[in-house]
């Protein structure tokens, strides 16, 4: 049976005492040899040497990223250090870390081109052929687990000229369409500089590391974004898009479409607030909707949003604010608590909702941190900049998912 235990520690500079604290508050009678952790943490803990020194007393593989804000049982705050350890019997778990992604002078095309990627939903079924470099370290760990996952727990790098559609699309298609639930490391910058995924003590800032389970892993998937009563009644088909640039729908200018929604612009036709206005994307096949921020835009009128949009998907523009944030991150929570036979949560949240909460940042993970602590549930809340959750196919009454990446999105594992 799956268990989970976690830890955390504020003591940044003393490495030895943070070591211990962690370890004091983990039952050693109830680790086995077959456990994992899944570790976040504010970047100066892996600057101070606490990563490293933490992993290194872990007889088992540690995977996870820097972020801005985190929470378990007991604590919750910016310059912390959590980790949640999965172990028991029934359960198998396998790590792996990719090579690097060498960008200079590389589209992401020409990266898609370069690590196999083949067309989105295309699966290879249970034995995995792909030689591609993670093609080839899939099937590593795949081999190692000796059977099929059930689930991929993800560390993603944030990579400017890479979004997190080229990660979920690459291992659908590598792994068959193993279900894929994780995040894209971010850190307290403004620039996310210091932004680093983890494995086992070390950092980078090019690699993308994962943790395969298998056996008696049972996960579900919830997600919250933006409520009904916040999304404006017009809908719009995609007519041009370019990857994550968003440039027409029904035809116009994405700006222009926007405007004639009722959206403001300035003099120079800039939407005014773009970022609070995010839209809900239908890929128009069956899945459930997804969320794509508006990041910046074109002197054309297109949109530079956080994922790929599709042609022919059909859209809306939703609105954001602070108690937005908070009451779909509640929503979302009370439908994943109303689940049986609950032995831990895994929670990623945008940093855009982050800083969509104004003067009190801390609102959600707090709101979050108050609903569960009656429960005894083991969780880990983590702030991410993007989030890697299934979606589920609404035509089916069964549990078919298909692996997406998300933007200003609050979502969760229930295990």
């Amino acid at each position: 049976m799956l268990k989970a235990f976690t830890a955390y520690t504020e003591e940044i500079d003393d490495v030895e005492a943070a070591v211990s604290e962690i370890l004091r508050q983990l039952p050693k009678e109830s680790l086995t040899t077959n456990s994992v952790g899944l570790l976040t943490c504010y970047a100066d803990f892996v600057e101070s040497g606490v990563v490293k020194a933490l992993c290194d007393a872990l007889p088992f593989h540690v995977v996870g990223s820097t972020t801005l804000g985190n929470s378990v049982p007991g604590a919750t705050g910016t310059m912390l250090l959590t980790l949640m350890v999965l172990t028991g019997d029934g359960v198998y778990f396998a790590a792996g870390l990719t090579e690097p992604f060498f960008l200079a002078g590389k589209t992401q095309d020409d990266l898609k081109e370069s690590f196999g990627n083949r067309n989105f939903g295309d699966t290879l079924g249970d034995e995995v052929q792909d030689n591609t470099p993670l093609g080839a370290e899939y099937r590593r760990v795949l081999a190692e687990l000796g059977c099929r996952p059930s689930l991929m727990v993800s560390f993603a790098p944030l990579l400017v000229d890479v979004s997190g559609d080229f990660f979920v699309e690459t291992f659908s298609a590598v792994s068959g369409g193993v279900p894929n639930f994780g995040m894209l490391s971010v850190d307290h910058n403004i620039d996310y500089h210091d932004s680093q995924i983890i494995f086992d003590g070390e950092s980078y800032r090019d690699r993308y590391a994962f943790v395969l389970l298998a056996g008696e892993v049972h996960p579900r998937f919830f997600m919250g974004s933006i409520s009904s009563e916040k999304i404006f009644r017009e809908k719009g088909v995609v007519t041009a898009s370019s990857g994550n640039q968003l440039q027409t729908i029904n035809g116009k200018p994405v700006t222009e479409y926007l405007k004639e929604i009722g959206l403001t612009s300035d003099e120079e036709g800039t939407i005014i607030g773009i970022n609070t206005f995010p839209f809900i994307v239908d890929y128009n096949d069956g899945t459930m909707p997804i969320v794509r921020a508006i990041f910046a835009q074109t002197p054309e009128g297109y949109a530079v949003c956080g994922g790929d949009i599709p042609v022919g998907a059909v859209l809306s523009v939703g609105s954001m604010n602070a108690d937005e944030v908070v009451a779909t991150t509640m929503e979302s929570l009370s439908d994943a608590l109303a689940s049986q036979n609950i032995h831990c949560i895994l929670i990623f949240s945008c940093v855009g909702r982050y800083f969509s909460l104004g003067y009190n940042p801390m609102r959600e993970i707090d709101k979050t941190r108050d609903l569960l602590k009656g429960t005894g549930i083991p969780y880990q809340f983590t702030y991410s900049g993007g989030e890697l959750c299934p979606v589920y196919e609404r035509e089916r009454h069964d549990d078919s998912v298909v692996n997406r990446n998300h933007n200003n999105t609050i979502v969760i594992c229930v295990l």
